[in-house]
């Protein structure tokens, strides 16, 4: 394999436009490596705590990683692979982050099996269902995704259909960004605005790299995930 320098944000950032696409923050490997393993909590706590600024007032104080290292053949080369980002929050939640960057036109059902299995499965055999924990997941989608969202960020929960502000149960939360409704819609000098812009801003390849350079600047989460990245490729 090949190898490719990517200097950390203490001396020269290269254009990742340049680097193959397995080189990609948000392909599936390198994703789970810079926030998926213990060690990696500074970044992922401040990247789940930019996406809860939509639905929640507080902060997350504290995560633990879940490790899952069950990896099929051909990571590396973007082929095949099931991998999750898994964490507890200190509040109790777990949340399950998934990357897929190609439309394989089942990702609401993939979301719900996902989400499904990982409620279903905290249920220890004699428990109460009161037991049961919240979880949020969290969907990164390189494709358009809702399609007819307005936004490049929704958000899910069980509602009633004409009452809106009913909610059936606050259990499971799904988040969708967009990745391509990002792009669309953001500009580029208003991508450092909040921290979500900010992360997704990280994540695209094809930010103008004064940006990104920026981004790691203003964010010192970003910047531990940068210095992260840079070390693995």
């Amino acid at each position: 394999m090949k190898y490719y320098k990517f200097k950390g944000p203490a001396g020269h950032v290269s254009a990742r436009q340049n680097l193959p696409e397995q080189f990609d923050p948000l392909n599936n490997f390198l994703f789970y490596k810079t926030f998926g393993e213990i060690g990696d909590e500074v970044q992922l706590l401040g990247f789940i705590n930019a996406v809860l600024e939509k639905t929640r007032n507080h902060k997350i104080t504290s995560v633990k990683i879940h490790e899952n290292k069950s990896f099929m053949a051909d990571i590396m080369g973007g082929k095949s692979c099931i991998l999750d980002v898994r964490a507890r929050l200190n509040t109790g939640d777990y949340v399950n982050i998934e990357v897929q960057l190609k439309n394989k036109h089942n990702m609401d059902r993939r979301t719900l099996f996902y989400t499904g299995r990982e409620y279903t499965g905290k249920l220890k055999s004699g428990k109460d269902y009161i037991k049961l924990p919240n979880i949020i997941a969290i969907n990164i989608v390189g494709f358009d995704f809702p399609e007819n969202a307005k936004s490049f960020h929704i958000c899910f929960h069980l509602r009633e259909d004409t009452q809106h502000e009913i909610i059936l149960t606050d259990a499971l939360e799904i988040h969708f960004l967009n990745m391509v409704k990002f792009r669309k819609q953001i500009k580029v000098d208003h991508c450092l605005n909040e921290p979500l812009l900010r992360w997704l801003a990280w994540f695209d390849r094809n930010s103008p790299e004064e940006i990104r350079k920026e981004a790691v600047k203003m964010d010192t989460a970003i910047m531990t995930a940068e210095k992260r990245f840079s070390h693995i490729i």
